[in-house]
C-alpha cells in the first residue's frame, strides 16, 4: 500500500532554515507529482508546493516564492521542501502528498487532488 513518511520539522528561529523530507513507498515515484501542504492551527490545509514526476515543473505558492525549494530524488523515493528564511507565519504542520493521476505535468495545488497523505511533520518558527 501507498506510504509516505515525513521527518525534519522542529523548532527554529525566524530567519533560520529547515529541510523536510518525505520518503514514499507501495507505488512507482517517479510517476506522480509529489506536493507539499500546511496547516496552522485553526486554518484551513493549504497547498506550498508540488513537483511533477517528470520533474519538468514545479510550482509554489505565493506565500514561499523565493523562500522555499521542493526537490525530489526519484532513486530514493524522496522528495524534499528546502525552507529559507523562515517566518512565525509559516507555523504549521507539514503534509506531503501523492497526487491521484500518473503522469502529470500541470499545475496541482488543489487539496483535493491528492489521494495519499503523510502524517505531518510540525515545524514551529519563534520570533
Amino acid at each position: 500500500q501507498v506510504q509516505l513518511v515525513e521527518s525534519g520539522g522542529g523548532l527554529v528561529q525566524a530567519g533560520g532554515s529547515l529541510r523536510l523530507s518525505c520518503t514514499a513507498s507501495g507505488y512507482i515515484f517517479s510517476s506522480y507529482t509529489m506536493g507539499w501542504f500546511r496547516q496552522a492551527p485553526g486554518k484551513e490545509r493549504e497547498f506550498v508546493a508540488a513537483f511533477t514526476g517528470s520533474g519538468a515543473n514545479t510550482f509554489y505558492a505565493d506565500s514561499v516564492k523565493g523562500r522555499f525549494t521542493i526537490s525530489r530524488d526519484n532513486a530514493k523515493n524522496t522528495v524534499y521542501l528546502q525552507m529559507n528564511a523562515l517566518k512565525p507565519e509559516d507555523t504549521a504542520g507539514y503534509f506531503c502528498a501523492r497526487h491521484k493521476s500518473p503522469f502529470l505535468i500541470i499545475r496541482a495545488t488543489r487539496e483535493s487532488e491528492y489521494a495519499y497523505w503523510g502524517q505531518g511533520t510540525q515545524v514551529t518558527v519563534s520570533s
